[in-house]
């Protein structure tokens, strides 16, 4: 679980910078998104292209 203490005298955009930072270096947002039961019609295609470049890439 992410976590982010403040510092003495730090602002708050610091800390929501710091927070967001850990949470993409996680991929918590990644992870959630790819558990979703809905995909959207763009979200497929993009996941499908990713596919067959990587497929592609290894052959």
């Amino acid at each position: 679980m992410t976590q982010v203490v403040l510092g003495e005298n730090e602002g708050i955009e610091s800390a929501l910078r710091r927070f967001k930072r850990q949470v993409s270096k996680a991929g918590i947002l990644a992870d959630a998104r790819s558990r979703r039961h809905f995909e959207t019609p763009i979200e497929k295609r993009k996941r499908k292209s990713v596919v067959a470049r990587r497929n592609q890439r290894y052959r």
